[in-house]
């Protein structure tokens, strides 16, 4: 009985100091949830704004100042628009996918695919399979399913085309007429939004917050 009642008043002392680190650890999840929420709804927003500026499919290659370059306005590709999409709501790309290729050079498809041997500012986050590997490395690699609704809006999809050309885009808040939600994307046409999430083989689903806060 002694040793029940001491059990008793031991549970009833560190109960609450249990129960205040759990709700001090939800209110962060919750914090943080709703933080990345308000990225995703920015990030949305300024990729449907790219789809009224005219864009002329420019593949080239181009030098660029460094941080914060971008090939002229009206030229690029469909990387370039998940760049300006992410520039538009604090994020370059351009500085994180190089500062990450300075630090890991080797987890980047670099020797086989363009024969490449040390970073490159002006184009590696132009590639679609860099951004691959980027986002798998600092954001959220999430499943590839058929199923419309595990996609959504601030998502970004990477497809496999014919003759294994890569392809990005980032999904919208809009839906079609097929109850999808659509993509914001460049396949040649200039920056659109269109219901393409199946049109094309599915290669990389992601979620990405940008870099975490710098104290």
């Amino acid at each position: 009985m002694i040793e029940c009642m001491a059990r008793a008043r031991l549970v009833a002392l560190v109960a609450p100091a249990s129960l205040a680190a759990v709700l001090a650890v939800a209110q962060v999840n919750t914090n943080e949830s709703s933080a990345h929420r308000e990225f995703l709804n920015r990030l949305v927003a300024a990729a449907i704004e790219r789809t009224h500026h005219s864009v002329r499919y420019v593949p080239a290659y181009v030098k660029i100042p460094y941080p914060g370059g971008d090939v002229p306005a009206d030229t690029g590709v469909c990387t370039d628009e998940v760049i300006r999409a992410y520039r538009a709501v604090g994020v370059d790309l351009q500085k994180e996918v190089h500062e990450d290729m300075q630090r890991n050079f080797s987890a980047y498809p670099f020797r086989w695919r363009w024969l490449s041997w040390r970073p490159d500012a002006n184009i590696d986050h132009r590639r679609v399979p860099n951004l691959m590997v980027f986002f798998s490395r600092k954001g959220e690699k999430l499943a590839i399913t058929s199923r419309a609704e595990d996609y959504t809006p601030g998502d970004l999809v990477t497809w496999d085309l014919a003759g294994n050309l890569p392809h990005i885009g980032i999904v919208v808040d809009q839906r079609s007429a097929s109850g999808r939600y659509m993509i914001v994307h460049n396949i040649g046409q200039g920056p659109r939004m269109e219901d393409v999430l199946f049109n094309w083989k599915i290669a990389g689903h992601y979620r990405y917050f940008g870099p975490p806060a710098r104290r």
